[in-house]
């Protein structure tokens, strides 16, 4: 038997390369990366909701803090920024992308602070403007961590980097809101004086930003960053006719590219179907007559389990496969996921049941929101912009959840729930039409050639 020539697969190495590619740096700093951004969301929503309960405060002034939450379908007004402007003393220092990764988490860790040491009953809307504030700088946060993830992961590494940010940014969901909350009982029962438990638990919260903080400092600066910056030098124009220029550029050149409203329109269909259901999950579990401790022990215990699991088999999937080929995969998955409520409600209430429910639920959704990322970061090929159109497109992805979930409870009341998770499948096919319309057309194949060449 001949050995192997150098471009025959080894079947040993590639198994050995896809585990290790996990601890090469540049994916280790992005999983950094992921933990931070993760952080902010549930203290500024589900955090903030259970603190303001604890306190007292009336319900519909905690309804109204759901509002907080819009800077993050808007990040993409202010993304241009990031791309066009540089940060003071910072930039010269770390570059532009490191730069806007420190600033904005610095903020961040600022508005946490201020936000835990504001007094829920005498100044109520000083909890609305501190949650705006944490809501804005992770905002923020997230677009420069996406820009970095896109310029500075090389092709073969960016689908671990982003099984890696997506494990590590639940994780930093979790810390944030399971984590704090338990934090604030114990607490509780160390003696410490109810007044100073809510602000403590915000401070450790802070404190957890500077794992992220640590990433940003020990990342390299992507080349096309380091180049974008050095011909910058040249330009002339005000910093207002910068952001303009930008945020025009950023626009047109994703508009005038092939396809472009087939494409937008497949962004926003795509995760439609895991967005219907997933609004409904929970009122559905309850309606069966399972506890809500029962519900939550199993979502946040082997659900949270299979969501990291399902995110690192997406990336291993995205990672092997074309482009074309993973999104398929995605797409049945999650249509497939959707119909196992059907076969729960049919089933005698047990633990052994919705486990089985929420572990195909959470492992087809992970697998699906790491290889439609893969798309999304493909789709966004130009240094010059990269902030400014991956904003844009996550931003136009979330319309599923924002505005179409915003339904589903109306759509049980006429269909009933089996009828319901049926109908939330089939909202899939029109976005399998535009994938097979797109296939056809070579949008994917052009998509990988951009990205190997």
């Amino acid at each position: 038997m001949s050995a192997p020539t150098q471009s025959e697969p080894q079947p040993g190495r590639s198994y050995l390369d896809a585990l290790t590619v996990y601890l090469r740096p540049s994916v280790l700093v992005i999983m950094l990366l992921g933990f931070s951004s993760g952080l902010p969301l549930a203290l500024s929503g589900e955090t903030l909701r259970v603190w303001m309960a604890d306190s007292g405060v009336d319900l519909g002034t905690i309804g109204l803090l759901s509002l907080a939450g819009l800077p993050y379908t808007l990040k993409f007004l202010w993304a241009p920024v990031v791309d066009a402007w540089q940060v003071p003393f910072l930039s010269r220092h770390f570059g532009r992308r490191r730069a806007w990764l420190i600033a904005s988490q610095l903020v961040l860790m600022a508005a946490i602070v201020f936000l835990g040491t504001r007094d829920p009953i005498s100044a109520p809307w000083m909890i609305g403007l501190g949650a705006v504030i944490v809501a804005m700088a992770s905002a923020t946060q997230d677009i420069v961590v996406d820009a970095y993830r896109v310029q500075a992961l090389p092709t073969d590494e960016q689908a671990a980097g982003m099984a890696g940010y997506v494990a590590a940014y639940r994780i930093g969901m979790l810390a944030s809101g399971a984590g704090v909350i338990g934090f604030s009982a114990w607490l509780e029962t160390q003696g410490i004086p109810t007044a100073s438990v809510w602000p403590l638990a915000y401070a450790g919260a802070a404190l957890l930003v500077l794992v992220g903080l640590f990433g940003s400092i020990v990342a390299r600066e992507p080349q096309s960053a380091r180049d974008l910056a050095a011909a910058e030098q040249d330009k002339e124009g005000s910093p207002i006719y910068r952001l303009f220029e930008t945020a025009k550029g950023a626009f047109a050149d994703f508009l005038t590219s092939d396809a472009a409203l087939a494409v937008l329109a497949f962004v926003i269909l795509f995760k439609l179907c895991d967005a219907l259901a997933g609004t409904m999950t929970a009122p559905f579990v309850l309606s069966l007559g399972y506890s809500k401790a029962t519900y939550a022990a199993i979502v946040k215990g082997v659900g949270l389990a299979a969501l990291l699991a399902g995110g690192f088999a997406g990336g291993a999937v995205a990672r092997a496969l074309p482009l074309s080929t993973a999104l398929w995969i995605a797409a049945f998955l999650q249509m497939a996921s959707n119909l196992v409520f059907v076969w729960l409600g049919y089933q005698t209430p047990s633990a052994g049941a919705l486990t089985v429910a929420i572990v195909v639920e959470n492992f087809a959704g992970a697998i699906g929101t790491v290889i439609f990322v893969a798309y999304l970061s493909a789709l966004c090929r130009n240094p010059l912009h990269t902030a400014t159109q991956y904003a844009l497109l996550t931003a136009l992805a979330s319309t599923g959840r924002t505005f179409f979930a915003s339904g589903t409870g109306y759509m049980v009341k006429l269909l009933d729930w089996p009828l319901f998770f049926i109908a939330t499948s089939l909202t899939a096919l029109p976005a399998l039409a535009l994938l097979v319309w797109l296939q056809r057309r070579g949008h994917f194949r052009s998509l990988e050639n951009d990205r190997g060449s």
